[in-house]
């Protein structure tokens, strides 16, 4: 029997798709070089061989790495990054099988009982009778207006930007440890500078209560030394209260118990020269960033999605069979005169929806609008974050120089002051100003430098987690 219809629903399944011809989204042309990049430094590129992923190990320092293998080995958020990121596969595959037919297989086996008064009984037959069935179905939905196929991109696309979003959890948590671990790091600076300045207040007190019991040193005095004193121990403790809080967070991102992780002291070396970081052209941010990835994949989708939507409007062609054996006795059940079989096309077309489909389209569309919102606002964030952080390098190094140069200001007045202190020249007061004025002028070095090592990182975090390490300056 010929089927004249069958070449025609054959032809129809490498028609049209309805999703619009995706392009990705124009972003505002990036300039010739960052604005906050001063150029002082001659940048190449790193060898093939040389990994680009690592990049911690440009600070040298060995207890940094060891942490960041346990990061990439046992942190939870990579975990559950990559569970997502095998979920986004898994669908991928599941909407992909609807390229091919659906095969599905059935038996049972029934009795019953015909009423006497209904108008399919006959009188011929006994009302109680069995029927075993033995079947198979077969359905193929021919994909004529691209609903499958636009399907498969979107699902497809969405796990590219899970693969991104991988990459930005990986690099986001990494650079987390590397910033709390020189947070801990000048902490424990802090903590060494200020139980020294304990000690120091400590003799202070000693000597000024000696000279208020001979009659040269004045009650004030002898209270402004006490409360010098107890001042710095309020602050020792509340660096070390910050230390154990900081070293808490490092346990959390090696997936480790805070209650038995623990870090030795090792604190910061403020004459260590930071490494300096090329941050290359603008125009290769882009390409870095796997965030604005991410993005730019969800863009894809969510234009995938309008085909999807628009596909609602047609009708859905679909071929189906079904073949099998069917009989009242399980004797000739599975022979040939119980065989049947069926096999046909169907059409099958929504008349009146109330507006559903046209509402999915617009949702589809609003979606579309959103992502390429969102995907130009990560393009200007990263441009931002990267700005943001050559400016810091820049201005942190000229305050490093000057607070080094407050620091042996104030070590030198302290020194003086001491001396006419004990000549009976000056007041203890004039002693506590200069001690608290050296303190704070060594606490904010720490600090500044402590601030430095992480504009670093963030600034490889912004340039997506490559580097260029430069060469001399010019």
């Amino acid at each position: 029997m010929r089927r004249p219809w069958l070449p025609i629903l054959l032809s129809a399944v490498s028609a049209c798709s309805l999703a619009p011809r995706y392009r990705k989204p124009p972003v505002e042309s990036p300039p010739a070089t960052f604005k906050e990049d001063s150029g002082e430094w001659q940048a190449v590129k790193p060898a093939d061989i040389d990994s680009r992923g690592r990049w911690w190990e440009m600070f040298s320092d060995p207890r940094l790495n060891a942490l960041e293998e346990r990061v990439t080995a046992s942190n939870q958020n990579i975990k559950a990054a990559l569970a997502r990121l095998e979920q986004a596969r898994a669908a991928t595959r599941i909407a992909r099988a609807a390229h091919l037919p659906a095969l599905t297989a059935g038996a049972s086996a029934t009795r019953s009982r015909t009423s006497v008064n209904s108008p399919s009984y006959s009188g011929t037959r006994s009302p109680i009778a069995n029927d075993f069935v033995l079947d198979a179905d077969l359905s193929y939905e021919l994909d004529v207006w691209g609903r499958v196929r636009n399907t498969v991109s979107a699902a497809r696309a969405t796990a590219q930007a899970s693969a991104a979003d991988l990459a930005t959890v990986d690099l986001s948590t990494h650079a987390e440890l590397a910033s709390d671990y020189f947070m801990l790091a000048g902490l424990d600076s802090q903590v060494l500078l200020v139980d020294k300045t304990v000690a120091d207040y400590e003799q202070s007190l000693q000597l000024t209560r000696h000279l208020y019991d001979g009659g040269a040193a004045t009650l004030a005095d002898l209270d402004q030394a006490r409360s010098q004193l107890e001042s710095a121990r309020t602050q020792a403790t509340d660096f070390r209260l910050r230390r154990a809080q900081t070293e808490h967070a490092i346990a959390v991102l090696v997936a480790e118990s805070p209650s038995t992780f623990r870090l030795d002291p090792h604190p910061l070396q403020l004459d260590r020269v930071p490494p300096a970081i090329d941050p290359g052209l603008p125009s290769q941010l882009l390409e870095r960033r796997p965030d604005v990835a991410a993005a730019e994949r969800r863009v894809s989708a969510a234009n995938a999605e309008i085909g999807v939507a628009r596909a609602a409007y047609f009708p859905v062609f679909s071929l189906a069979g079904e073949a099998g054996f069917e009989s009242t006795k399980t004797s000739n059940w599975i022979s040939a005169p119980s065989r049947f079989w069926s096999s046909g096309p169907s059409a099958l077309l929504t008349v009146f929806d109330a507006g559903l489909h046209g509402a999915q389209t617009a949702r589809a569309r609003a979606a579309y609008d959103e992502e390429v919102a969102s995907y130009r606002n990560t393009v200007l964030v990263a441009y931002q974050e990267v700005e943001d952080n050559l400016a810091a390098l820049h201005a942190l190094e000229a305050e490093s120089v000057s607070q080094a140069a407050a620091v042996a200001a104030t070590t030198g007045a302290l020194t003086q002051s001491q001396y006419q202190f004990q000549g009976g020249v000056v007041t203890f007061l004039q002693v506590a100003v200069t001690e608290n004025a050296a303190l704070s002028a060594q606490l904010a070095a720490t600090d500044i430098q402590v601030r430095r090592l992480t504009a670093i990182v963030l600034l490889v975090k912004a340039l997506g987690g490559a580097w260029n390490v430069p060469t001399a300056p010019r």
